[in-house]
């Protein structure tokens, strides 16, 4: 199964970066196919226009030829993973973006769906996990990006998981990276039985 590793920061060798690795890894080591959208380093505009902007009284509009391109890059893929870092307990403005236009009525919601079964979300936060359950960030961050978008669009199989604890320490780091390497090869099993079905 073809999959879609969307990527949302600035540096390709952040540890946002280090864990589409994995996940690539992962995937390309078991005979799958994937394909990365680098969105900062492929220079993609966030800003949604009117060219791209939702017509609720037309469902066929046809959106601007970037976005048309990044639905084909979809639609050749079979699943998707969202990795980014957690800006202002949620994603980068520049994912936001990528979803605003990308995702869009007609397409993702509407009278469509969005063409992927499997979306996975990886978030890597800052703080450590107590913190974000002390303010209800992790709720919060679950009703906007996993209710709010993935359920939304219809995605059968959605999936949220916050890495926590970033920037508190190398044990954090160490942490975070074994955890992204049992999600990458969760997500592996997950596309290979969902193939084999």
């Amino acid at each position: 199964m073809d999959s879609l590793l969307v990527f949302a920061h600035p540096r390709r060798n952040s540890l946002t970066g280090r864990i589409v690795d994995i996940f690539e890894n992962a995937l390309t080591a078991s005979g799958h196919n994937v394909e990365i959208a680098d969105l900062y380093s492929e220079g993609f505009d966030p800003r949604l226009g009117s060219a791209d902007e939702p017509d609720w009284d037309d469902s066929k509009k046809i959106y601007s030829p970037e976005v048309q391109a990044e639905m084909a890059r979809v639609e050749r893929n079979e699943a998707t993973v969202l990795v980014f870092p957690v800006f202002w307990w949620s994603m980068p403005a520049l994912l936001k973006g990528w979803i605003d236009r990308v995702w869009n009525n007609g397409w993702a919601y509407g009278d469509a769906k969005y063409p992927h079964r499997h979306v996975w979300m990886i978030a890597i936060a800052g703080n450590e996990h107590p913190s974000y359950v002390k303010r209800g960030y992790d709720t919060a961050m679950k009703t906007q990006l996993k209710v709010g978008i993935l359920d939304y669009c219809g995605v059968q199989e959605p999936r949220l998981e916050i890495l926590c604890g970033s920037i508190e320490g190398q044990e954090y780091v160490d942490q975070i990276l074994r955890d992204a390497t049992r999600l990458g090869g969760e997500y592996k099993d997950t596309i290979t039985n969902a193939r084999e079905k």
